[in-house]
């Protein structure tokens, strides 16, 4: 499995915070460097990809997006990601930043946990030209190690906040009631993903009925909560599947299931496809 958690610990730019900024004139690690991180990894950190110029084509937990000039790619703990084998647009910004950043900004932002499953996002041209003044900005900052943390906070929160207002400019505000319940249920299931907590229970912990919490993950997501959960177990099963990290035994074992040959017939009836043809897909044979 290709992890990176050190890269921002070891790279980071600033003496306080794990944040790092790279325009094509600024902040690359050396060719060294970056090969030991190889092409594909899983990504322990948040990152952004904003393109000014140009196109470039990056891959999000196997599926592939093309980003052009004013859209902006972000990729969540967790999710695999896959950089290109050629050269990016003619101008672009890159930025990660660790939990710990993020807990220090003054508020939380609803576009992370992504409700509407999106990876990209357009913007508008005064949106875009807002965000390219806030990424300069920051990366200004990021080129003296001893910048007062705050000033930078301060720039990654207006960041941020640019951000979450474009995710949702399409859909309904992330104050909607009906949206805030759908983003607590998708919380909650990425934090107790395996252990398997009943449906019924969910509601119950979420202060809903099972009807209510049906009606609003269905219009959301477009699957009942009990297939939204199973879709959620098979992509982190795809996940590790991709770098091979266990068997299928030890897999099924670590996702909550208590019966491996069950795992295998639930992954085959989701995806169309048994585990080791999944696997053989992968590697091309």
């Amino acid at each position: 499995m290709q992890t990176i958690e050190s890269l921002l610990t070891l790279n980071r730019q600033n003496n306080k915070l794990s944040i790092r900024i790279i325009s094509p004139t600024f902040g690359h690690l050396s060719p060294e460097i970056a090969h030991q991180y190889g092409l594909t990894h899983r990504k322990p950190y948040y990152f952004f990809l904003f393109m000014l110029e140009g196109h470039t084509r990056h891959g999000v937990d196997l599926q592939q997006f093309d980003i052009k000039a004013n859209e902006l790619l972000f990729i969540l703990p967790h999710q695999i990601h896959r950089l290109p084998a050629t050269k990016e647009g003619t101008d672009y910004v890159k930025l990660g930043f660790d939990e710990n950043c993020l807990s220090l900004l003054p508020k939380q932002y609803p576009f992370l946990v992504n409700p509407f499953n999106k990876q990209k996002i357009q913007f508008t041209p005064p949106a875009a030209a807002r965000l390219k003044s806030i990424f300069g900005i920051l990366l200004d900052l990021l080129s003296v190690a001893e910048t007062d943390p705050e000033l930078i906070l301060a720039h990654l929160n207006s960041l941020l906040t640019e951000i979450n207002a474009a995710y949702f400019s399409s859909d309904k505000s992330p104050a909607d009631d009906k949206l805030s319940k759908y983003i607590r249920f998708k919380l909650f299931v990425e934090d107790n993903l395996t252990d398997h907590t009943t449906v019924n229970d969910i509601a119950e912990k979420l202060a809903l009925n099972t009807n209510s919490l049906y009606t609003i993950v269905k219009h959301y997501s477009g699957l009942s909560p009990k297939e939204f959960i199973t879709n959620r177990l098979i992509l982190e099963a795809k996940r590790r599947l991709y770098y091979a990290e266990s068997s299928i035994k030890e897999l099924a074992y670590d996702l909550g299931f208590n019966d491996p040959e069950y795992f295998s017939r639930l992954f085959k009836k989701v995806t169309g496809q048994t585990i080791a043809t999944f696997i053989q897909d992968l590697s091309g044979n």
